[in-house]
């Protein structure tokens, strides 16, 4: 676990020095995003090896709110769950067209063989901290699937899914998607 929160550092800390080149007006290269970080090269490019999906998530970075915020008020795991959820799915709508030019430069990066699985899985970790440390009395395999589960159900991918494949309307998608995370969340909470 603590080896994660490193690896969620240095990626923020990327993202974070890539946020600055552009409000200073610079170009984003993940070379000047790593200088910029304070880590090396050859760290930087493990997380970001096309300049293109570094700058389309360092803009993306900037809307997501801190999960303290997204589960306020929320007291049970399942509540907190849902918030998640929903609020992930949310995000994905108020920023279509963001998301959709992160996912398709993620994509063709990854078709280059230069992306990769290293994407900011911000949902899984909302996810595993509402859970809470006692992962809600899950056994550690019951937790990991629960939260890949909802990690599926949300978010871009879920949006375009329902969006474009089902043809639902942004109100009808979300529906779904409360609906869907209602269900394994009630499957492994109750």
């Amino acid at each position: 676990m603590a080896r994660q929160a490193q690896k969620s550092r240095t990626r923020e800390a990327i993202l974070a020095a890539a946020r600055e080149l552009v409000a200073e007006g610079q170009a984003v290269t993940v070379h000047a995003a790593a200088e910029a970080a304070g880590v090396s090269r050859a760290t930087a490019y493990r997380y970001f090896s096309d300049p293109s999906v570094l700058a389309a998530e360092a803009g993306l970075a900037v809307a997501v709110a801190p999960y303290e915020e997204v589960v306020a008020g929320a007291e049970t795991p399942q509540a907190r769950l849902l918030a998640v959820a929903l609020y992930m799915f949310d995000l994905a709508l108020a920023n279509e067209p963001a998301f959709r030019h992160f996912l398709a430069r993620w994509l063709d990066a990854w078709a280059a063989g230069e992306g990769g699985p290293t994407r900011g899985a911000r949902r899984v970790e909302m996810f595993e901290r509402a859970l809470g440390p006692g992962r809600a009395g899950l056994s550690p395999e019951e937790a990991a699937a629960l939260v890949r589960g909802l990690t599926m159900a949300t978010g871009s991918e879920a949006m375009i899914a329902l969006l474009d494949i089902a043809r639902s309307d942004p109100a009808e998608a979300r529906a779904s998607v409360a609906e869907v995370a209602g269900l394994l969340i009630r499957r492994y909470l109750g």
